[in-house]
């Protein structure tokens, strides 16, 4: 097969930054490495692009040997190349971020590889450049879901507004106000209210919601800003 002349070869790999949320907390998934270098140390998701496969199916396929898990919210955000980023070899990987509900995909998690979920604020420190992918993942989240709804992927399909403001504060590390943040939430009419209420809280109960998935389709594209001051919080 003929090649490019003098021209260096690399490889290609993909890292999949998965984030969960299960009702209460935000966490990440980790795996142990299971190869040298930093075998046994904590890892993201990630594996090399096939010959003969582009990279969002080598994304989606390395995603399921590793963990299970398949058909999440998966999307690219940012292309790693620094020369020394892989002590064995020169290596480019392209990331992805992953959306989940936990409870949604518990039963599908892979322990093959030690798939583990940790609170977000708490993870170990990861291998190479690991640790840098994941805050550059946590900032495009930040900005996507100031933006467009992304953040009801990681929602069960009937939630309550608290679930949803907690998911939010701790998305943007941030408090928000509750009146501010609910009549913005109203006027964007994804939520359907349900009769039934979750009081595992309170006696009162609150009501749980669903999302209009017709609305959320229409509007994804125009999302209102639920973050005010976005660029003071994106860091």
């Amino acid at each position: 097969m003929a090649e490019y002349f003098n021209q260096a070869h690399l490889l290609l790999a993909v890292d999949c930054i998965i984030f969960g949320f299960d009702g209460e907390q935000l966490k990440i998934l980790l795996i142990k490495r299971s190869f040298e270098p930093a075998t046994d140390q904590w890892s993201l998701m990630g594996g090399f692009v096939g010959a003969n496969e582009d990279v969002d199916g080598a994304a989606q396929r390395i995603l399921l040997e590793l963990t299970g898990l398949k058909e999440v919210y998966l999307e690219q955000f940012k292309t790693y190349g620094d020369p020394n980023r892989d002590p064995m070899e020169r290596t480019v990987s392209v990331a992805y971020f992953a959306l989940i509900d936990i409870h949604k995909y518990e039963k599908q998690i892979s322990h093959n590889f030690h798939a583990e979920w940790f609170l977000l604020n708490e993870a170990p420190k990861l291998i190479f450049d690991h640790d840098q992918m994941v805050e550059d993942a946590k900032k495009k989240v930040r900005y996507k879901a100031a933006l467009h709804p992304i953040l009801f992927e990681l929602l069960p399909k009937k939630f309550t507004i608290p679930q949803l403001q907690s998911l939010y504060e701790q998305v943007y590390n941030t408090s928000i106000d509750n009146r501010n943040f609910i009549r913005k939430l109203s006027s964007t009419g994804l939520l359907i209210k349900l009769e039934d209420k979750d009081k595992s809280a309170s006696k009162r109960g609150a009501f749980y919601f669903k999302l209009d998935k017709d609305l959320y389709k229409t509007k994804f594209q125009s999302f209102i800003n639920f973050m005010p001051n976005l660029d003071n919080i994106i860091g």
